[in-house]
């Protein structure tokens, strides 16, 4: 069975009569009646009626027109699919990202973006580093921002930028005054942070290894603002990177000196896997955006 069978017979079905079915195909009435008596036969029943130069569809024919009807509609519909994703001003983009990056940097991102590209959509997945990766191979992310890290090929990580991190304490905290500590200061403090496997926690993590110390952790959360939460709380102390997630009043942040605290935010991708023209000028919009934030 051929496609163009299933068109002839869809446009007979519809018009019901053979000569003008076969001028609104631009064919013969021949060639429409033999593509028409080859797909009877290989369906093995007749599909039409004839009556001298009257014909119209049996109950067979009805039948199998519902059923091309759905499959000719379902072809324009994935056809029109793959137009729109080979198309750099239509389509979709999966992009996955850290919980800390969804206040404000993703959604400025995709603002500016959007403003030379309206017609593109976005599938956004928010979850932390190992489960991005996790979704990177499995090919259900086109494009990944997340925290630096050995990753697996074939995923690719490229820096993009650099975030300081801070020592967050309560306010009414006896070094809240200070401007700057070293966090071997916070040696027998309280922690709070982070659950195991987040970015955040990973960073935290190393530079407790570098200060050669093992935290004190009463608390572990899922979400930046839970656990600047407990700080202000008066519950522990924290080590977070600045930003809008956390609520300023009733926390000092302190530089960390003495160490590199900071956290390097990267875009990650599958290399070797299909990106469409609209992921791949996203990826683009991205690399030139913070390009431009570098200090020349």
């Amino acid at each position: 069975m051929e496609w163009q069978q299933l068109e002839y017979f869809q446009m007979l079905a519809k018009i019901q009569h053979m000569t003008k079915a076969a001028e609104k195909l631009s064919i013969s009435q021949p060639a429409l009646s033999r593509s028409i008596a080859r797909l009877e036969d290989e369906l093995g029943v007749p599909l039409f009626e004839r009556q001298g130069r009257s014909i119209h569809l049996n109950r067979y024919g009805e039948l199998f027109e519902h059923r091309v009807e759905r499959i000719l509609n379902e072809y324009q519909l994935g056809l029109k699919e793959l137009q729109q994703l080979v198309d750099p001003n239509h389509g979709e983009i999966s992009l996955g990202f850290l919980h800390t990056l969804g206040t404000n940097i993703v959604p400025d991102l995709i603002r500016l973006f959007r403003t030379k590209h309206p017609d593109i959509h976005f599938s956004l997945k928010q979850n932390y580093t190992h489960l991005q990766l996790k979704h990177l191979l499995s090919g259900d992310l086109d494009l990944c921002l997340m925290a630096k890290m050995d990753v697996p090929k074939p995923i690719h990580w490229t820096e993009l930028w650099r975030d300081e991190l801070f020592a967050i304490v309560p306010s009414d905290h006896p070094l809240s005054k200070r401007s700057s500590i070293t966090i071997h200061e916070l040696a027998n403090e309280s922690f709070i942070l982070m659950k195991p496997g987040y970015a955040l926690r990973l960073q935290a993590d190393h530079l407790f290894e570098q200060a050669k110390f093992q935290p004190h952790i009463t608390f572990e959360g899922d979400e930046v603002s839970t656990v600047a939460g407990f700080v202000i709380a008066g519950l522990g102390v924290s080590i977070l990177p600045d930003g809008l997630e956390i609520n300023q009043k009733g926390i000092s942040k302190l530089h960390i000196t003495g160490m590199n605290a900071e956290r390097i935010i990267g875009m990650a991708w599958s290399e070797g896997r299909y990106l469409s023209p609209a992921a791949k000028a996203f990826q683009q919009f991205i690399f030139d955006y913070f390009d431009k934030q570098q200090p020349s």
